[in-house]
């Protein structure tokens, strides 16, 4: 049986995460009806992983498995794809992948793609979006699809409307300052990092604040990733009717709610998890119609992982962490891996 190459978790560790992750050998995922084999150039790293690795969310009896849910690559035709990362039933989601209460991410119970070869359901595999390189490409389907979900299905932003984004500098963040400058808001942000404040600047926000601090208006949504840190701050920033969005807390998630404020400002709070393949769709055609581009921090070879993860950890990042896994140039033979 052939071999490819990746990145597996093997253990978890709630105090040290990467211990848990080791480079190895895979069977390769070969062929399988009604899906396709993806020869991967480039991945990126998401909090996902960690938790995966820190044991939350991810039952030890998955394990082992290839971490990594996004991925840019090359199709058994050769055709440059990206994968959009749930796999899942529309049907039993009532039309909406993410509904499905059977839904989940590349990397949870089927192998992600930290490695050369990853194999997908076909209604997976789209084409890349051609203005984009594969390491940008790669940025796309979890933290790109998510920002987009968050803003124009889950808060409905629009034209015009203002919008505060909650700790610049990560992957969703990014993507959500950039999408929603684009979509003509106007954005606000905050960070504690004046280089992550510059940075936001330069992607589109209009006002870039320390958090916490009085913004020079009140926002019709929130884009909340953060959690307890920036809780308060994000229903004090709403509007009567506003709209928080969630998708993350990664400060912690037991914040007090602050019911008062919620019911007698009218303020409508939302979970939001990854997007539906539509929803990929339309933020793919998005990037396509205004050229807009993900912000890619470093780009490393799969064996540098262990150091992407330990950036992704510290916080002190600026987009996104990008694994290269193959080259472009690499030419695969059919029905085996690549290169070990």
């Amino acid at each position: 049986m052939s071999t490819v190459r990746a990145a597996i978790c093997v253990s978890q560790n709630p105090t040290d995460p990467l211990a848990g992750l080791v480079l190895g050998e895979v069977p390769d995922p070969g062929a399988r009806e009604g899906w396709t084999r993806v020869r991967v150039v480039a991945t990126a790293l998401n909090m996902h992983d960690l938790w995966t690795m820190r044991g939350i969310g991810h039952p030890p009896e998955h394990l082992p498995i290839v971490l990594g849910c996004d991925a840019a690559g090359l199709d058994e035709d050769g055709n440059e794809v990206i994968v959009y990362p749930v796999i899942a039933d529309a049907d039993r989601g009532l039309g909406d992948e993410t509904l499905d209460p059977g839904r989940a991410l590349l990397s949870e119970r089927h192998n992600g793609t930290f490695a050369e070869y990853v194999s997908v359901p076909t209604r997976c595999v789209l084409p890349k979006p051609a203005g984009l390189t594969f390491a940008e490409a790669a940025c796309l389907p979890v933290a790109w699809g998510t920002a987009y979900r968050m803003l124009f299905t889950q808060a409905g932003v629009r034209a015009g409307d203002r919008v505060l984004v909650q700790g610049a500098g990560g992957g969703v963040a990014s993507a959500a300052i950039i999408l929603a400058s684009a979509a003509g808001a106007v954005v606000f942000a905050t960070s504690r990092s004046e280089a992550k404040r510059a940075a936001a600047l330069s992607w589109g926000a209009t006002a870039v604040v320390e958090p916490g601090a009085r913004l020079p208006e009140r926002v019709d949504a929130v884009i909340e990733t953060v959690g307890a840190a920036t809780w308060s701050h994000s229903l004090k920033a709403l509007r009567p009717g506003g709209t928080v969005v969630v998708c993350g807390a990664t400060t912690g998630d037991q914040p007090p709610a602050d019911l008062s404020r919620v019911f007698y400002q009218q303020l409508r709070v939302i979970g939001s998890t990854a997007s539906s393949r539509p929803e990929f769709v339309q933020m793919l055609r998005m990037v396509e119609a205004t050229g807009v581009k993900p912000i890619v921090d470093r780009v490393l070879p799969l064996e540098a992982i262990h150091d992407g993860f330990r950036h992704l950890e510290s916080g002190d990042l600026l987009g996104k962490v990008v694994i290269q896994v193959t080259t472009p140039a690499e030419t695969p033979i059919p029905g085996q891996g690549g290169q070990s």
